[in-house]
């Protein structure tokens, strides 16, 4: 854990964090790609999402600091750094801000169901 002595993220803890928020959260539930440096991607909840960074459940242990990378549907990939980590959930500070609405967008066109998705009712 040496290696992040130098990141300024290293000394503070999550109650430091909380203070320092600068956007509203978005409490949320949706899943998200989570990506570590020479791991295979995971799957990860966001349980909210700002414009500076989101928390969402990781239950493995993880150092602050360490260098991330997630993809939030309608965001696309974000990078950025573990602020904290406690309990199962993780605090990712990014390195750009984003617009976490784009993530409460719908995915499809809406409008009307695909044929492939309506249920196959028998004839009486």
């Amino acid at each position: 854990m040496e290696q992040f002595s130098h990141d300024p993220l290293m000394a503070l803890s999550a109650e430091d964090f909380t203070g320092q928020r600068a956007g509203a959260r978005d409490s949320l539930m949706l899943s998200a790609n989570f990506r570590i440096a020479g791991k295979a991607d995971e799957h990860v909840r966001v349980r909210n999402l700002s414009s500076g960074g989101m928390m969402a459940e990781y239950s493995a242990p993880i150092a602050r600091g360490t260098i991330v990378q997630v993809e939030v549907r309608g965001v696309g990939w974000v990078s950025g750094k573990i602020a904290w980590a406690t309990d199962g959930r993780v605090g990712v500070a990014f390195d750009n801000d984003i617009d976490p609405m784009l993530a409460r967008k719908p995915v499809g066109k809406g409008g009307h169901t695909p044929h492939y998705v309506k249920p196959i009712l028998p004839l009486r």
